[in-house]
């Protein structure tokens, strides 16, 4: 079997950032997979379990009912390695286009307090397994990033 594309990436110098991960074309439409990256892969500590389950939660809530995106959000969720997540978009995007509206999803994610939506036994299925202090600070540290984000965390290493 071949590899698929995001193996052949070269996680010994990947950075925290934003990148496109792959295009898709269905007819006439296109959708763009962002590898919301974190943490450095293979270098700093992966997120726990809970501070992502958090993470997940909030971000699908914001993007979900967001003014520009909630029509256009097709999935957010975590990365097996547990370094970051995926962001998939209907729209033919470049990582730039959307630093804007990741600032406004960290900045949520960051500031946001009282009980995380879907957090709930009949909501989800493993509501119990949350940490929104970590999912704040992670949020935080993300935000710092993205504030001063260069072009070499905006496209994947050679």
């Amino acid at each position: 079997m071949e590899k698929i594309a995001s193996f052949t990436v070269n996680h010994l110098t990947l950075k925290p950032g934003v990148y496109v991960s792959r295009k898709d074309k269905f007819g006439d439409v296109v959708l763009t997979t962002f590898d919301i990256r974190m943490t450095s892969p293979n270098d700093e500590p992966v997120m726990n379990t809970a501070e992502m389950h958090t993470i997940e939660h909030l971000a699908a809530t914001f993007l979900r009912n967001h003014k520009d995106y909630s029509a256009k959000t097709v999935y957010f969720g975590p990365m097996g390695c547990r370094t970051g997540f995926y962001l998939i978009l209907q729209g033919d995007y470049i990582s730039k286009d959307i630093v804007p509206l990741l600032k406004e999803l960290y900045k949520f994610i960051a500031d946001f307090k009282g009980e995380v939506p879907g957090a709930a036994a009949r909501d989800c299925g493993n509501y119990l397994d949350m940490n929104l202090t970590m999912a704040n600070y992670l949020g935080k540290k993300f935000l710092s990033l993205l504030d001063n984000i260069t072009e070499d965390r905006l496209n994947y290493p050679a």
